[in-house]
C-alpha cells in the first residue's frame, strides 16, 4: 500500500446515522459487519456521495434521488443542522486531508458553508488547511476548481481518488433490470454500478483479452456446472447477456437465468477485470445475496486477491465471506441510541477461540458482536 494513494480514514458527522462516526487505519480490504439497521449501507452511501459529488458535480442530484437534504441528515434538520467529514488520503509523499461542511436550504438541498483541504508531508507535522471561497448559496464542491490553482497537486489528488470510488450493487435482477436490455456495446471502459452493461463489457473482454475472459467463464462453471460460455454477438450497435449451456447448443437470455447466477456473473467478471477498467475504490454492498456458499466463497477470495492491487470496502452479513479475512480486516458497526459505533477487533483478544473457530463462526456465536 505504501506506493499507492489510499483512504486512510473519515470522520463523518450527521450522515444517517453516522452521527459521529470514525474510523482510522482503513485496510486495504476494510470487511463491515453488524446487525440490520447498522449502518454498513449508510457508509457505503456517503462515498457514494462524495463520489457523486467530484465526479461532475452532481451533489444536487445525488441529494435528490436519495430522498432530499433532511432524509440525509441524522435525525432531520431540526436535530442536525449540519453535516459535517474530514476523509484523509494517504501517498508515498505524505497525507491529504479534505473537509467540507454542508446545511440545508429550501427547496430540501444542501449548500456548502466550509470546504478545505491541506497536503503534510511524512515529517509528521499537520499543515494549515487551505480554505476555498464559496460563493453565496453554492450547492456545488469547489475543490474542482481549485485543481487549476496553485495548490493544483493535492487538489488533484483529493478529487481524482474519491471521484473514482465506485458502489457496486448487483441486487436489482427484476424483469425490468438492465441486466436484460440490450445495451450499447461501446459502453465497455468499466462495469456500471447496476452491471447493466455486463455483455458490453465482456465482449470487450472476449475480443481484446481472450485469456482474462476465459478465466471468468472458468470461475463461472466451477459455481454453476451448467454454464459452458457467454454467447455475445453484436447487431445494430448493441449487445445483449446471452450464455450457452453445455451438452447443448441451446443459448439462454437474461431473462431465463436466475438471480444469483446474474449476480455471479457479474461479480466474477468484476473482480476479474484488468487494473485499467477497474476504479480507484471498490464499494460492494451485500455482494453474497442469493449467492450459493460456494460461490460466496470464491468470491470472498477474489476480493482478497484483488485487494493487493486495488482497496475494497464490503458491507456483509455473511459469516462465510468473512471468513476469508483476518479480523485486522473486519470492523464491527453497532447500532447504539440509533448512532453508528465503529469497533476494531483486536486478535490478541481472540487467539486462543481462533484456534478452534474461524471469524464467521465467532460472529455466529456472538463472539464479534454486531449482532441485534
Amino acid at each position: 500500500m505504501s506506493n499507492r494513494t489510499f483512504i486512510d480514514s473519515v470522520h463523518i458527522q450527521g450522515f444517517r446515522s453516522l452521527a459521529d462516526f470514525q474510523v482510522a487505519r482503513l485496510p486495504q480490504a476494510a470487511v463491515f459487519i453488524g446487525a440490520n439497521g447498522s449502518g454498513k449501507s449508510n457508509l457505503i452511501r456517503f462515498f457514494e456521495m462524495l463520489s457523486w459529488m467530484l465526479r461532475a458535480r452532481r451533489l444536487a442530484e445525488f441529494v435528490g434521488r436519495q430522498g432530499g437534504a433532511d432524509d440525509q441528515l441524522f435525525g432531520g434538520s431540526k436535530r442536525t443542522p449540519l453535516l459535517k467529514a474530514e476523509v484523509s488520503l494517504q501517498t508515498p509523499a505524505g497525507t491529504n486531508d479534505y473537509r467540507f461542511a454542508l446545511t440545508p436550504v429550501h427547496p430540501d438541498r444542501f449548500i456548502f458553508v466550509d470546504e478545505a483541504f491541506r497536503f503534510s508531508d511524512t515529517r509528521g507535522t499537520k499543515a494549515s488547511w487551505q480554505h476555498i471561497a464559496h460563493s453565496i448559496g453554492q450547492s456545488e464542491a469547489g475543490i474542482l476548481e481549485t485543481r487549476r490553482d496553485v495548490n493544483a497537486a493535492t487538489a488533484s489528488v483529493i478529487v481524482n481518488l474519491l471521484q473514482d470510488c465506485a458502489t457496486y450493487q448487483f441486487h436489482d435482477t427484476s424483469n425490468s433490470s438492465y441486466f436484460k436490455k440490450r445495451w450499447d456495446a461501446e459502453d465497455n471502459a468499466q462495469l456500471r454500478s447496476h452491471g447493466g452493461n455486463l455483455a458490453a463489457v465482456l465482449y470487450r473482454l472476449e475480443q481484446e483479452d481472450s485469456r482474462r475472459y476465459e478465466l471468468i467463464c472458468s470461475h463461472i462453471g466451477r459455481i454453476l456446472p451448467v454454464f459452458d460460455r457467454f454467447a455475445l454477438d453484436e447487431s445494430y450497435g448493441k449487445v445483449a447477456l446471452r450464455w450457452k449451456a453445455k451438452a447443448t447448443d441451446k443459448t439462454f437470455g437474461a431473462h431465463l437465468t436466475s438471480d444469483g447466477s446474474l449476480r455471479c456473473f457479474a461479480l466474477m467478471t468484476l473482480l476479474n477485470l484488468p487494473p485499467e477498467m477497474l476504479p480507484s475504490v471498490l464499494l460492494l454492498d451485500e455482494p453474497e445475496l442469493g449467492l450459493h456458499p460456494a460461490a460466496i466463497h470464491l468470491i470472498a477470495h477474489m476480493i482478497k486477491q484483488l485487494a493487493q492491487d486495488k482497496q475494497i470496502m464490503v458491507a456483509t452479513q455473511s459469516p462465510l465471506l468473512i471468513d476469508v479475512f483476518d479480523l485486522e480486516e473486519i470492523l464491527v458497526l453497532d447500532l447504539l441510541d440509533g448512532r453508528t459505533h465503529c469497533r476494531r477487533l483486536d486478535p490478541a483478544h481472540y487467539e486462543t477461540w481462533l484456534d478452534d473457530y474461524v471469524p464467521g463462526q465467532l460472529w455466529q456465536k456472538n463472539l464479534l458482536g454486531g449482532y441485534p
